[in-house]
């Protein structure tokens, strides 16, 4: 065998270091710290999961935590207006800069770095893949926790999150209609096919809470996703109801004045998971507290 060179490109050995399985993880921004990643995701379009991304975003800075939102939907990205944000992201000589919400939460997308938010963005998957990997590895982030708001389905780009971001985790995004199950599956078996851990699934748009009765009413029939979750295991975190005030606010780019809690214990899934692995923040037993008392009311 002749001396290894560690070029494998002009090498015709099968040594260990080809014949070993890569990780195909990317390193962040040497400027950035980033606590736990987790992605949201949905086996289709259309079921509110960046509606779920933002409001999970919003209810855990109010629990007291650095938060940044990573917008990987690149081809639809609706995170910066459901913040009201519509200016250029910055860049110093360290790195790409998110932008700053009302509230403090730290964002990136596509959308902050057109000319025009509304130009439609014409590339292909290997592109855009490459555009998600460097909001990971070019952006300056601060956060203890960074949602992804994913692209839907199983593509390309959903596969270069998975490959190239270290996910500690995923939460499932599902409508109630009878092909959930379906749905529900791909997304799930792709998360265990990449070794993801899957926290659980949120049902959207389960029922329409009548104003003069308070009844609720299922629009779209009874939710299918209790069966999905416990056919895979998994727990069914949230329920959340068609909210018109919630959309109204979303379109006007005011998210962050939103007061519900039906993503409550979604929070609480992520921070038993964060504390089962003895990765919180050093104030995170007084978050944990203001979290248990005036989030959770207990």
């Amino acid at each position: 065998m002749s001396e290894c060179t560690h070029d494998c490109s002009t090498c015709g050995e099968s040594c260990g270091e080809r014949t070993e399985p890569q990780s195909l993880l990317k390193a962040h921004n040497p400027a950035a710290r980033v606590g736990k990643v987790y992605g949201v995701v949905s086996g289709k379009g259309g079921v509110g999961k960046s509606m779920v991304t933002s409001q999970l975003a919003v209810l855990t800075r109010r629990a007291g935590y650095k938060v940044g939102v990573l917008d990987a939907d690149v081809t639809g990205p609706s995170i910066p207006r459901a913040f009201g944000i519509h200016q250029r992201a910055m860049a110093d000589e360290r790195g790409m800069l998110p932008v700053l919400s009302g509230g403090g939460i730290e964002l990136m997308s596509v959308n902050l770095l057109l000319d025009d938010e509304t130009d439609p963005v014409l590339w292909r998957g290997p592109v855009i893949g490459g555009v998600v990997t460097q909001f990971w590895t070019d952006v300056i982030w601060d956060v203890d926790y960074l949602f992804v708001d994913m692209p839907p389905g199983t593509g390309d780009v959903a596969l270069s999150v998975f490959q190239s971001l270290p996910l500690d985790g995923i939460v499932v995004v599902a409508s109630p209609q009878e092909l959930v199950g379906m749905v529900v599956e791909k997304a799930v078996k792709m998360a265990e096919m990449m070794g993801v851990p899957i926290l659980g699934l949120v049902e959207n748009m389960s029922y329409l809470l009548c104003p003069d009765c308070g009844r609720e009413i299922p629009l779209f029939g009874q939710g299918k996703t209790q069966a999905a979750a416990q056919a895979h295991g998994l727990p069914l975190l949230a329920r959340m109801p068609i909210d018109p005030q919630l959309a109204q606010l979303a379109d006007q780019g005011h998210i962050e004045d939103f007061q519900g809690q039906w993503l409550a214990p979604v929070l609480e899934a992520l921070l038993d998971d964060a504390w089962e692995r003895g990765v919180l923040t050093e104030n995170s037993v007084v978050y944990r507290d203001l979290f248990d008392t005036e989030i959770m009311g207990r």
